[in-house]
């Protein structure tokens, strides 16, 4: 199902059929991904007395769940920059559009003492289109249990402060990475990245030039069937009036 997209006065032929999901499941089971030392999320019927939400159980005709989960913590999940602001901002209130030029790159963190990083060469080498809208950043290797793992006190990769800034000044709107975060598990709140990325300086008191329609997507999978190169991306998130949302970036291949 060809399709042609106009898109900032661009035209794009793409497959509709053929999308590409880059998101991970939410499940409440143990292959669920998790980091910042939460639980496993709960899914599960309402119970009201001796009714339960459940058609095999025999005394409902819906299935009727409660989920309880974090966004942050559980799965693929976009974020404004309400995440670290005093003010709040909401992630449903920033993203007003869900279609964007974007780049998939491929980089292997490097060891920076006791930690691994990515820098701004990866990005100045990887990113061959310094004009989308939108970087897809798939750390090497990538093995497929990447969707399972639980990173809790695991210091995982990161994006350097250099990085960010890079990726804001060439002007980037919005950030996806098969990480929990952008910025170092245990950093003593200083969240280097992800201020220079949204280009917030006061935390208290929002500078002017702050990116308020700018988003950071982390924990998505982006298998090794996807190749490097130029997409259109659709970034959908549920309607959260909340600093992050889960969220479903799908990729579709220029034809």
């Amino acid at each position: 199902m060809k399709t042609a997209i106009q898109h900032n006065n661009q035209v794009f032929e793409v497959d509709l059929s053929k999308p590409l999901d880059i998101s991970i499941p939410l499940t409440n089971d143990e292959q669920n991904p998790i980091a910042w030392y939460q639980n496993v999320p709960q899914i599960g019927p309402v119970v009201m007395g001796e009714w339960i939400g459940k058609v095999s159980e025999g005394k409902s005709s819906t299935n009727f769940n409660n989920i309880f989960f974090n966004p942050h913590a559980h799965g693929t999940h976009t974020e404004c920059l309400g995440h670290i602001t005093k003010e709040f901002y909401s992630i449903n209130q920033s993203l007003k559009q869900f279609f964007f030029t974007a780049e998939v790159i491929s980089v292997e963190p490097i060891k920076k003492e006791e930690d691994l990083v990515i820098t701004r060469g990866h990005i100045e080498k990887a990113l061959l289109n310094k004009e989308t809208e939108a970087i897809i950043i798939r750390t090497l290797p990538n093995p497929e249990n990447k969707k399972h793992l639980k990173y809790s006190n695991t210091n995982p990769p990161y994006l350097l402060e250099e990085a960010a800034i890079y990726i804001r000044e060439i002007g980037i709107k919005h950030l996806l990475i098969d990480l929990p975060s952008v910025d170092k598990e245990h950093d003593e709140g200083k969240l280097l990245a992800h201020k220079a990325f949204w280009n917030v300086k006061n935390t208290k008191k929002l500078n002017e030039d702050a990116r308020l329609t700018s988003t950071i997507t982390e924990m998505i999978y982006v298998d090794h069937s996807i190749s490097d190169g130029n997409y259109i991306l659709n970034l959908q998130i549920a309607s959260f009036e909340n600093d992050a949302s889960p969220s479903k970036p799908v990729l579709y291949k220029i034809i």
